[in-house]
């Protein structure tokens, strides 16, 4: 009786290790890195690429080494995005065996130029022409022109304007490569710096401390 319940009990191990084996995916850990080609014809990584599945609303982006991590499903399509590069898509074969999944994505620029546009106030260039002709530039638009564009007027609009989209992403991108320079390390320090000094001593000569006067 002790081997006919050991024999069942081999059985349905056996039985259900085969089903377990036998079962198709479904999910898999897609993971993966996105190069581009840099400036040397080197790969180099290429971060903040969208990486998103085909008519669903899941996805994720590449990290600063470009390196990206999603879960997917067997036979699901894989879209590569990114500003000023070729869109990329990948699907997923059904014939995977292993329920991880590593891929080494390419990204070529996208040299389509779009049309230019031009805007002008007036029904055509020869009505601006006629128009800019015929301007009356007075004393007082002459006088309101050169105070708009005198140096201590421009330098102030240059630290009051928000910066655009532009700058903001470079400055981003520049404080985490600055982070990622100094991982595991202390930063050096500006007090030491000649240089950081001498800019220093230039901004207090010029006045750049001082407090401005209130109109």
């Amino acid at each position: 009786m002790k081997h006919i319940t050991a024999l069942l009990g081999f059985m349905i191990i056996a039985f259900l290790g085969y089903s377990q084996d036998d079962e198709p995916l479904k999910y898999i850990q897609f993971s993966g890195v996105v190069v581009t080609e840099g400036e040397s014809g080197n790969p180099q990584p290429l971060p903040y690429t969208n990486i998103s599945i085909l008519n669903t609303n899941r996805g994720t982006i590449s990290e600063f080494d470009g390196f990206f991590s999603i879960v997917a499903e067997v036979g699901d399509t894989i879209v590569f995005t990114r500003v000023g590069f070729e869109t990329v898509q990948h699907t997923i074969s059904d014939t995977l065996t292993d329920d991880y999944y590593s891929w080494y994505q390419v990204m070529s620029n996208d040299n389509v130029l779009l049309p230019e546009a031009v805007i002008y106030p007036w029904p055509s260039k020869e009505h601006y022409k006629i128009e800019f002709l015929a301007l009356d530039v007075s004393n007082d638009m002459r006088k309101r022109m050169e105070e708009n564009l005198a140096e201590q007027v421009l330098k102030e609009m240059r630290y009051e304007l928000p910066v655009d989209g532009t700058e903001a992403y470079s400055y981003v991108l520049q404080n985490q490569i600055t982070e990622a320079r100094y991982t595991g390390q202390y930063k050096p320090q500006n007090i030491f710096n000649p240089m950081a000094w001498a800019q220093f001593i230039k901004a207090w000569k010029n006045g750049d401390y001082k407090k401005k006067k209130e109109e």
